[in-house]
């Protein structure tokens, strides 16, 4: 049978990884495909760079409406990245009936809605294993392999940037600061790391795999987002003593009331699997009715890794390029016109339990101030910590945890402890999780 023709677009990192495992491992890709799969043409404006990883293998071209134009090419690999030209040429692939893979995590958080019904009405897939957690194989996971579950949360370490800062702060005991100067240094974050450590592209991530678990449209815009930019030092010690370790986490949960779209830094048990993982790496909880817990882990990013989950997409569609249409896997695991119209929860209507750090004068009735007012809310405390002042100093640290509460009554209570003269400074506030 004649190879499927496939046509990438962008061979930066992940594309030259996707082009060279393709070609390492494409007889034992074949026996698993049941055909040949070639990339027969390239699109990038470094065309030197192009010619130079693909060996002259492949056609090289600097604009990527000429590999969507040519009749002979089945699929096209979208690794452009961001939502502008990359929007574009996904779009254009499927208006010409051609199968799309991307790993485009902003793009489809975004406008995944409106891409996922073309699809759909042009009877094409649109595949995107490699948009979340790199090479960990989750969005298969959920679609495909807990289908008989009603899935109740995720909860998933999905950004490697922050997750090494975080295990950097730990540690060696630094500020974020530090960490982050590290982490460029090292090549673990951009040199605008924006989009990593205010907590966006995990929130990108959080609400594709919200979409796949639970059959809502992909809604970035309701996800509340919070970064690790004001995570300190002591915070991390704190936790620790409390026997915890703080991780970014992408949370998505059925309740009764809605759906909880979050990414925000949480305290997490340190017995847990997830609070374990380290480094660069990312890992995933889904919590299934049938199936119980289970964990997904491995690198979340990388040239081979990615590339893994690209050419596993590739595959796929190789096999179900000839199928109807109608008995291929909906790209949100859910059929179109079952599709859920469950609110996605603002912040406010969160239930969670909460870290609080605050800085106080050392005297006489800071506590009972402090406790009345979170009795007065209806918020009971979970444990406490305080350390002791250092000689001749007149302040001191005071930690609190706190049992489960509405986050808008959270916050009216730390507005009114805020407002008390004893408190010296800013309080901090981290939600923690149990993922019990």
């Amino acid at each position: 049978m004649k190879a499927i023709q496939v046509g990438l677009l962008g061979i930066g990192t992940v594309g030259s990884g996707v082009f060279k495992v393709l070609q390492r491992n494409q007889e034992e890709i074949k026996r698993r495909a049941g055909r040949g799969i070639e990339i027969t043409m390239v699109a990038d404006l470094d065309t030197a760079r192009a010619e130079a990883i693909t060996g002259g293998k492949a056609k090289v071209v600097k604009d990527g409406r000429e590999v969507i134009a040519n009749p002979d090419i089945d699929i096209v690999i979208e690794l452009i990245g961001g939502y502008g030209i990359a929007r574009e040429m996904v779009m254009s692939a499927i208006a010409a009936g051609k199968h799309v893979v991307t790993a485009n995590k902003a793009l489809l958080a975004v406008h995944g809605t409106e891409i996922f019904e073309a699809a759909h009405k042009k009877g094409v897939m649109v595949a995107f294993e490699a948009a979340v957690a790199g090479g960990i194989p989750i969005i298969k996971a959920l679609r495909e392999g807990l289908t008989a579950n009603s899935i109740q949360w995720i909860a998933g370490i999905i950004n490697g940037t922050t997750n090494f800062i975080l295990s950097e702060m730990r540690d060696k005991g630094l500020d974020f600061d530090v960490a982050l100067k590290d982490a460029q240094r090292l090549g673990y974050a951009e040199a605008d790391p924006t989009f990593d450590i205010e907590g966006v592209d995990a929130a990108h991530k959080a609400t594709i795999m919200s979409a796949i678990a639970f059959g809502i449209p992909v809604q970035f815009d309701k996800a509340y987002v919070e970064g690790i930019t004001k995570l300190a030092a002591q915070d991390i010690k704190y936790a620790e003593q409390l026997g915890y370790r703080i991780k970014l986490l992408g949370i998505t949960k059925r309740t009764p009331t809605g759906i909880e779209l979050r990414v925000h830094p949480s305290l997490v048990p340190a017995k847990r699997l997830i609070a374990n993982v380290e480094g660069a790496m990312n890992a995933v909880v889904v919590q299934g009715d049938a199936v119980g817990t289970t964990l997904y882990y491995g690198k979340g990013a990388g040239s081979e890794p990615t590339a893994s989950a690209v050419i596993a997409d590739l595959v796929d569609i190789t096999r179900l390029h000839t199928a109807d249409a109608a008995h291929r896997v909906p790209h949100l695991a859910f059929q179109p016109d079952q599709m859920s119209s469950e609110k996605v929860l603002p912040m406010s209507d969160v239930v969670t339990s909460y870290y609080l750090r605050m800085r106080v004068a050392d005297e006489a009735g800071v506590l009972a101030k402090v406790t009345g007012i979170l009795a007065a809310a209806g918020i009971s405390i979970d444990a406490m910590l305080q350390r002791e002042a250092g000689e001749g100093e007149k302040q001191t640290d005071l930690i609190l945890l706190t049992h489960s509460v509405r986050e808008g009554t959270m916050n009216e209570a730390i507005a009114q402890m805020q407002g008390l003269p004893t408190v010296l400074a800013p309080i901090t506030r981290i939600r923690k999780e149990e993922l019990a």
